[in-house]
């Protein structure tokens, strides 16, 4: 198991980043990363009586190959590029050192959207499921309308807002501005698409988009019920292959609405050009009246 870098770089809390941030507590962490809650120390022109709060993401470079560092800057570019839609985490700056990437965001108080999936925060409250995961759509569409494709979205990787319904795209250490790759297995193994992993479709080259597209309909899963749909979309997942079987499995096992059921089915096409496209999963979502099942109506 690879260790995190929280457990591996030094721990610079208390240290103070371009002579402007100071790190105040460890956020989180990722294999090569750690995300600090950062107050902007820097003298304000407008006297408010309160620092600005930022969440500051440093990237080491330590052991790391050429390629791995190239993969590094490009995640910065990528999340400026798209970082000015009101659903995605905004880049304030970003820089280098000899040791370390920084990029410095908003700093998003909710958490991210694990923790109220596994609270069920959404489940039988369609209107905040609906505004939330719209929301998600919307950036997503806003990243795919600029050419990048995420190839990591999950729960994890999506920040709230305190009262759930907003979302907010973050962590686009995976993404390309490449609609069609032959890189397998990048992302999150409940979250990949078939013909991400390969199995299925003879590791031949795929769309990125598509898979993006997949990776939501997990996600809606998630919010809709708490569970994951299946643990990989492999034939060797006795969840996946009963889904193969029948598509109305998770309709079956989980107490969601017919039309919620329709949605799934549609987002996991194997076939990814017959997928949902983003504008028809949002109008789908926007247009159904429930994505429940209730105990009177199960059978």
């Amino acid at each position: 198991m690879t260790a995190s870098a929280a457990s591996t770089m030094p721990n610079h809390t208390g240290c103070i980043v371009d002579g402007r941030y100071e790190l105040v507590r460890i956020l989180g962490s990722g294999t090569y990363g750690v995300v600090y809650h950062a107050v902007d120390i820097r003298p304000s022109p407008i006297a408010t009586g309160n620092s600005a709060s930022r969440a500051v993401k440093m990237i080491r470079k330590a052991g790391r190959k050429p390629s791995e560092l190239a993969a590094a800057r490009r995640e910065i570019a990528l999340h400026r590029l798209v970082s000015d839609h009101p659903n995605i985490i905004t880049v304030h700056d970003a820089y280098e050192d000899d040791d370390y990437f920084y990029i410095v965001m908003d700093l998003c108080r909710g958490g991210d959207l694990f923790e109220p999936i596994c609270k069920r925060v959404y489940v039988d409250n369609d209107a905040l499921l609906r505004k939330a995961f719209v929301s998600l759509i919307d950036a997503v569409e806003a990243c795919h309308s600029s050419r990048v494709y995420h190839r990591d979205l999950k729960p994890e990787n999506i920040l709230v807002s305190e009262d759930r319904s907003e979302i907010y795209l973050a962590d686009f250490g995976m993404a390309t501005n490449r609609s069609m790759v032959e890189e397998f297995y990048c992302g999150t193994a409940a979250y990949m698409s078939p013909e991400c992993i390969g199995h299925l479709s003879g590791y031949k080259a795929y769309l990125t988009a598509y898979s993006d597209v997949w990776a939501l309909g997990v996600i809606f899963v998630n919010m809709i019920s708490g569970r994951n749909p299946w643990e990989r979309a492999t034939l060797d997942d006795p969840c996946f292959i009963q889904f193969i079987e029948n598509p109305d499995f998770l309709f079956d096992v989980l107490p969601i609405s017919e039309g919620a059921n329709d949605i799934i089915r549609r987002a996991f096409v194997l076939n990814p050009r017959e997928r949902l496209t983003l504008p028809a999963l949002r109008q789908a979502v926007l247009d159904l009246d429930t994505f429940f099942r209730y105990e009177d109506e199960l059978s």
